[in-house]
Formats: C-alpha cells, structure tokens, sequence
C-alpha cells in the first residue's frame, strides 16, 4: 500500500471518506482505523491547522510518512485553503490533492485563480478540489440555505479543470449534532450533471444512514471533522475527570486517539 492521490483512490472506489488532521494524533488514529477497516482514507490538513502549528510543514510531513508507512492506500490533501502560496507549498511537500477555495471571491476571479492553481498542480500530478463561489450562492457553497445549481457546476468545473467539486446541498461546517437534512434528489442531479466527483463538505452534521444515502445518490468524497473532534475531546475529558492527579499526556491523549480510530473504522465501514 502507499501514498495516492484522492483520484487513485476514486478510480477504483465509489466513494472516500476524508479526516482533517489537527494534531500528530489525529493522522495516527486516522491511518489505524483505516488499516484495521482495511479501507482507503484521506487524511485532510486545512490551512487553520497549519496556522495552529506556525506553518503548514511540520505536520504535512509528519502525515506524509505515517500515509506512506500506512497498510492501505492513503492520500494527503490540503483542505479549504485559500491562499494560492500555501496550495503551492502543499504541492512541493508532497500533498497529493489540494482543495483551493476560493468561493467568497467574486466568480469571475474565483475561476480564474482555481484555474492557475489546477493547472500548476497537475503539472506536479495532484488532484484539484474547489468550491462553486458568489454564483452558486452567496459567502461560498456551505453557507447555510445555500444550494448548488447543477448547470453553474457543471459550467465552473469546465471553466477550471479541476478534479472534485465541493457542492452545497444542506449541510455546514463545525455542526456538533448530527441534524442535517441533505437534499438527495439535488445530488442526484449534480451527479449527473458534473463530470468530475461530488465533494460533500460538512459532513460531521450528517447521520449515518444519510452518509450512505449520500453516496448511493452520487456523493464521491466525504469530508469529516468535527465529530471525530468532538470523540477525542469526550474520551480525553473522561480519562482526566477519571483521574485528576494524571500528567502524562501519553495517557489521556492515547486513549483519545484510540477512541478516533476506532470511530474512523466504524464510519470506513458505512462506505465499504
């Protein structure tokens, strides 16, 4: 097994699941759930991570080498970034995927800078992800009551080149219960309509049983953070309540990490 790209991986599968990386944690717990749900994965570092860390190369390349060392295939993808120079850095470290997001900017800007980026990041062999802007709706695609035009997709995605396409369809970012209501027949219609593979940003505010109605609607990559977070945070908080004398963090944050993998082979599995 080894280090792809997100489209290696949707060449032969029908649809990825995709983990942000906060911390070296968050990679090690990602790539074991992954191996033990004997499934590929995406390991995601967005551009507020690498602000977390004072640079984007410290944990990119510690994620790098737990994908390249990992028993399945993994991709490592820069998420949500929206500075051209950090998409580039990613690429020359050795991120195989990018997401470009440009969306708040106006769209005739929007595809023309995803278009630049899409076609220096193809020179180097890695897959392009951008967002539908202004056109498709407002401050970018998951602002929330915003929904994705099929044809402006469609007509985006020609005009940039790029790979995946992060759509709108009723989910948010940062949702801490699992309360969205997707719109199924609308993915259907984008999953027709583009000619690339349908991004579901989001998604930590998803059900299961609608996670899989997704994909069985035409849903490709599945972008999830907030509810591991949101697993290591309560697992890591019962250890110390647990113990308030403890201080080596190797024995609250090792049971946090395992808790993530654990949730990461269980959701590999809804997609399998």
């Amino acid at each position: 097994m080894t280090l792809v790209t997100t489209g290696d991986i949707l060449a032969r599968e029908r649809a990825v699941l995709a983990f942000n990386v906060i911390q070296l944690e968050h990679a090690e717990a990602i790539v074991r759930g992954a191996e033990a749900a004997n499934r590929p994965v995406i390991l995601q570092i967005s551009e507020n991570a690498a602000r977390y860390h004072g640079g984007l190369a410290p944990i990119t390349l510690a994620t790098l080498e737990l994908a390249r060392t990992a028993g399945i295939d993994a991709a490592v993808h820069l998420d949500h970034a929206e500075n051209e120079a950090l998409v580039l850095e990613a690429v020359e470290l050795g991120a195989t995927s990018v997401m470009f997001d440009a969306a708040t900017l106006p769209d005739d800007e929007n595809v023309a800078r995803t278009a630049a980026i899409a076609r220096a990041a193809h020179e180097q062999g890695v897959w392009v992800e951008a967002e539908l802007g202004a056109i498709g709706g407002k401050g970018g695609a998951h602002t929330p009551g915003v929904r994705t035009d099929p044809a402006e997709a469609a007509s985006f995605v020609q005009a940039t080149g790029v790979d995946g396409l992060a759509v709108a369809v009723g989910s948010s970012h940062a949702m801490t219960s699992r309360s969205a209501s997707l719109d199924f027949a609308l993915i259907a219609e984008l999953a027709a309509a583009v000619p690339v593979p349908l991004v579901l940003h989001g998604s930590s505010g998803v059900a299961d049983a609608d996670l899989v109605r997704a994909v069985e609607s035409g849903m490709r990559k599945i972008n999830i953070s907030t509810h591991i977070n949101g697993i290591f945070s309560r697992r890591l908080r019962e250890v110390l309540a647990a113990d308030e004398a403890l201080v080596d963090p190797r024995k609250y944050l090792g049971p946090a990490r395992d808790a993530v993998a654990a949730e990461v082979e269980r959701l590999l599995g809804l997609v399998a």
